[in-house]
């Protein structure tokens, strides 16, 4: 165990030799204070003690004879496994839109209420838009976004002409805009009075 280093493998080798139980378990617990100094990140963990005797173990190969607190771990017990994890497979229609649009536009044909269902597919749209701006700021229509809605839904869902699609985009520009554009202002002024101070030296030094 690379954290408590070889200087503690050495130990753990020789407190295997020693003959005496008394001796050796003596010599075993100062190997483990040792091994709680050099790795203090332990003190953090909860039943620390029980850590540093697990790993003891570990380091002799679980050949270590001492009269431990704690039950003397297995070594299956103590063997990192590696956990191989399943990447979601779902197929996406429309990955801009991502498959979180696919799921409120599922829950919004479960509705039963029309007046709910209606201002829901509304928010839909809206947010449609917005992250079909974020990932292409051109060609961006109402039309296109309704028509791909209409597409994921299945016909189910509609959005009227009268639907105003640009709520959470003004609210985005609203909310980022006027800072974005102090900031920019602010870099070109930097610039600006940079290179006026640079051009003003080159003539200094030309008309010398």
């Amino acid at each position: 165990m690379k954290e408590y280093g070889r200087n503690i493998q050495y130990l753990v080798q020789h407190a295997m030799t020693i003959q005496d139980p008394v001796e050796r378990n003596n010599l075993v617990q100062d190997i483990i204070e040792l091994m709680g100094t050099l790795n203090p990140a332990l003190r953090n963990v909860e039943d620390y003690r029980h850590k540093l005797w697990d790993h003891i173990f570990a380091i002799s190969d679980f050949r270590l004879e001492a009269e431990s607190p704690y039950p003397i771990p297995d070594r299956e017990e103590l063997r990192r496994k590696n956990m191989q994890l399943k990447y979601p497979k779902e197929n996406v229609h429309f990955r801009h839109y991502g498959r979180y649009v696919e799921s409120m536009i599922k829950q919004a044909i479960s509705m039963e209420d029309p007046e709910k269902q209606e201002a829901f597919t509304e928010v839909i749209g809206n947010y449609m838009k917005l992250v079909y701006q974020n990932w292409n700021r051109e060609n961006v229509t109402d039309d296109l976004i309704k028509s791909d809605l209409e597409f994921l839904s299945g016909g189910k869902l509609t959005l009227h002409e009268e639907s105003n699609l640009d709520t959470l985009s003004k609210a985005n520009r609203t909310k980022q805009g006027p800072n974005q554009q102090q900031t920019q202002e602010r870099r070109q002024g930097g610039r600006y009075q940079r290179n006026f101070k640079q051009n003003k030296n080159r003539n200094f030094k030309r008309n010398r």
